[in-house]
């Protein structure tokens, strides 16, 4: 058993060592670097353990199904094996904002190949290219500096970028459940790469962030960083013409060599209407920037897009299109949530607040934490929402097409639907970790005189 155990490691080590070769042909001064001690580092070892083993899973999954998925795989491998690569250079590195710019360029340009193959031409397996190319994002926290850098701890960070991922990944699992296992095993895997492995990992070895060179060591002549990222990746004209979504954009940002806090834009306490001196009631756009929130310009003839706090109460969020990446992450149970006339976008809240309400909506999608009374849908069609927590109540109204995804801790929930129709509850499947069940909620109803009064039953449809 041992025997065997070995041999594929080493097979497993060998093809990886290879596509290495080819990731990073000349960002790594082996004059610099003590790879020799490396090799000995119970957290490096452990990592080549975790590429072998989680990575693996999800390359032999994909080398059933081959096609998109086999490529953006195989650009996933490639981000973990510089991902490795970085962890083992942080120790001759000073984490100053210019020097950690630089070190994170061949990251970035990993994540800039997966993210172009997920907003390529349509594909059958967009989902899947999605969830892979989003699920990079979990590999940033290797830049995590300390609490100054404008990132969560590296836990946090990992779970938090999974869980845009998850909302992809757990389109493959409802497509493919009763199709295809190949399918249904890749998503399975990459989940499981992430969550519980990359996350148990970072929890044992780099629960504060990696060990960086201290400052006025001996070795600080010139930080050990990679080669800077092409010139065409810190331009405006950029090879893709896609605009940069997700982890993608902030590690354009990271590589453009600016500060790595510049440019996040937070609500804090002198932005909140009551700290205000012009007391206008809404945050404005201007001066500091995140990609999460920033609002981009409408078109021609359509109404203006919004992002912003109004009041220090409601976040409002209108006529966004095409934005996958759109986050609110410093909300409270006190605020509420508007989305009106979105199109073709992703919404996370990172938090919970009092309610959320998504009005006029086209092929909206919807993350959030919990609510504390309620979450409506009116006058959509294609929603996609997915709770993570607590929610009392969920209304749906004159909407064509929901789908629900519903956590363990979101089953007790009350659903009011009215004139909407294709509506269907997901739940976790309680005999296989991972699935979902899907539900379709009842559309068509009975109506019958009896006894004095009418009596309402749901028309129930059967078949092969």
């Amino acid at each position: 058993m041992e025997a065997a155990l070995v041999v594929r490691l080493e097979a497993a080590v060998s093809r990886l060592e290879a596509i290495n070769a080819r990731a990073l042909p000349s960002a790594v001064p082996h004059d610099l670097v003590d790879y020799a001690s490396a090799a000995q580092d119970p957290a490096i070892l452990a990592f080549d353990e975790l590429v072998a083993d989680a990575v693996g899973r999800v390359s032999a999954a994909a080398g059933k199904i081959g096609a998109e998925v086999a490529e953006v795989t195989s650009v996933l491998e490639k981000a973990f094996l510089v991902g490795k690569d970085l962890l083992v250079r942080t120790k001759q590195t000073q984490p100053t904002a210019e020097s950690v710019a630089v070190f994170m360029g061949p990251l970035n340009e990993t994540v800039l190949e997966a993210n172009t193959l997920a907003e390529g031409a349509r594909s059958n397996h967009t989902n899947h290219l999605k969830a892979a190319a989003g699920s990079l994002a979990a590999l940033a926290w290797i830049s995590y500096t300390g609490k100054g850098c404008g990132m969560p701890l590296p836990i946090a960070h990992v779970e938090e970028s999974w869980q845009m991922a998850e909302f992809y990944s757990n389109k493959v699992l409802v497509e493919y459940k009763n199709k295809d296992p190949d399918h249904v095993e890749w998503a399975k895997a990459l989940k499981e790469l992430y969550v519980p492995n990359l996350r148990d990992y970072v929890k044992r070895f780099y629960p504060l962030g990696p060990v960086w060179q201290p400052p006025g060591s001996a070795a600080n002549k010139a930080p050990s960083a990679p080669c800077p990222p092409s010139a065409s990746l810190l331009s405006s004209s950029a090879t893709s013409s896609q605009p940069k979504a997700g982890m993608a954009a902030v590690f354009a940002e990271i590589g453009s060599g600016k500060p790595v806090t510049e440019g996040l834009r937070k609500v804090t306490k002198d932005m909140k209407s009551k700290n205000r001196t012009d007391r206008t009631g809404v945050v404005s756009t201007e001066g500091k920037q995140s990609r999460s929130v920033s609002a981009p310009s409408s078109t021609k003839g359509s109404a203006p897009a919004k992002f912003e706090l109004q009041m220090g109460r409601k976040w409002v969020v209108e006529h966004q299109v095409g934005k996958k990446d759109l986050t609110i992450e410093d909300c409270d149970t006190k605020q509420s949530v508007y989305v009106f006339g979105c199109k073709d976008s992703v919404l996370q809240v990172n938090g919970k607040v009092n309610n959320i309400t998504i009005d006029k909506c086209n092929k909206m999608g919807v993350l959030f934490k919990g609510v504390v009374a309620a979450f409506e849908v009116v006058n959509c069609n294609s929603v996609e929402v997915q709770c993570e927590g607590l929610v009392p109540t969920i209304s749906i109204d004159n909407t064509s097409g929901c789908q629900l995804y519903l956590s363990n801790g979101s089953l007790e929930t009350s659903i009011t639907t009215a004139k909407s129709s294709e509506i269907n509850a997901l739940v976790p499947d309680v005999k296989s970790e991972g699935d979902w069940t899907e539900h379709s909620l009842p559309q068509q109803f009975i109506h019958a005189f009896n006894d004095g009064q009418f009596t309402t039953t749901a028309v129930c449809h059967s078949g092969a």
